[in-house]
């Protein structure tokens, strides 16, 4: 009698162990945030122009910060750039991935704004260039969270690999915001809701 207790309650830890080891691979692939993205037209990016098609966009695997962010190629061997981010908020979390875009003036492409991840309240909206973001604010009436147009080649560049003391880097690059009406302010005193 003792042994089928002890069958039991080991065949009841297996499956355990075997719930959790899957819980924990489901959680490995969310921990990116991978997203594929299809956009019928061209799209902008810190920095650049992406043509109408498809393109993967990830959060670097730092433990340091989950504010910079990668898009890739669809079949992610070509990487477009590495980009700064700051945590947009929304009081109920999507059901779906969710990307905003700017407005812009007729013809010019739309440019991204914020990327959202299902289940997640907090999403990235991109930092641009001083000068980029400025003429975003003014189009959208609303602040665009810029850093200085000199760090932003050195920041959105491409790189096979982010290392931890790169990730770091881009932690390090100042941070505002550009207003509507031109006027810079700190990146919180804007965003603060």
């Amino acid at each position: 009698m003792k042994r089928t207790y002890l069958k039991a309650a080991v065949f009841c830890l297996g499956i355990v162990a075997g719930a959790a080891l899957m819980a924990v691979r489901a959680n490995a692939d969310e921990w990116n945030q991978k997203t594929v993205f299809t956009f019928s037209g061209p799209v902008e990016i810190p920095g650049q122009v992406l043509d109408g098609g498809t393109y993967v966009f990830k959060v670097v695997d730092s433990d340091s910060d989950r504010n910079v962010v990668q898009v890739f190629s669809e079949d992610e061997n070509h990487l477009y750039g590495t980009f700064l981010t700051v945590p947009d908020y929304r009081l109920q979390p999507p059901g779906k991935t969710i990307i905003n875009f700017e407005e812009r003036a007729a013809g010019d492409p739309e440019a991204v704004k914020a990327w959202f991840y299902p289940g997640d309240n907090y999403g990235h909206d991109f930092v641009y260039p001083k000068a980029k973001a400025a003429a975003l604010a003014k189009a959208n009436h609303q602040p665009v969270a810029s850093m200085p147009d000199e760090m932003a080649g050195k920041t959105t560049r491409p790189a096979k690999s982010m290392s931890e003391s790169s990730v770091t880097a881009l932690k390090r690059t100042p941070l505002n915001a550009q207003k509507p009406t031109g006027e810079e302010v700190g990146v919180t005193e804007a965003f603060t809701r």
